[in-house]
């Protein structure tokens, strides 16, 4: 079983992934396993905050203050999990993704290994899992 924190931030850069994403939220990250209420968070991040710097890197659970948040748990079963954790540990240290966020309005391949933005991450996350399959283009 994973849980992903999806949230609202607010601000500009915030405002105009909610447009292009058609939803409410504007990042995503994993909440990693820990004591309750203080579990760290895994994402990717374009800024510095909570004293992490960009990229993709574990967080504190308060690194930031939210406009709204929502957890969902996905039921893995456990190889899934390990699996899905095993590779969200493999991208930490990798850059913010940068271009795919400049490019999201445009057709791009999200699934270069080489840096991340939140979605992609955690979506790569899931197809490594198997908890969804890699969609044909």
């Amino acid at each position: 079983m994973i849980t992903l924190q999806f949230v609202q931030a607010g601000g500009l850069a915030s405002d105009a992934i909610e447009v292009f994403e058609h939803g409410w939220c504007s990042h995503v990250d994993c909440v990693m396993p820990g004591p309750k209420g203080a579990e760290p968070l895994l994402g990717a991040r374009s800024d510095v905050v909570g004293g992490a710097p960009a990229g993709v890197q574990i967080r504190t659970p308060n690194y930031s203050l939210w406009k709204k948040t929502q957890r969902i748990t996905i039921p893995l079963d456990d190889a899934q999990t390990a699996l899905y954790y095993a590779f969200l540990h493999a991208q930490l240290g990798k850059p913010y993704d940068t271009t795919a966020i400049l490019a999201f309005a445009v057709d791009r391949n999200w699934r270069e290994l080489d840096s991340w933005f939140c979605s992609e991450l955690q979506a790569s996350a899931c197809e490594t899992s198997g908890w969804f399959h890699k969609l044909l283009a």
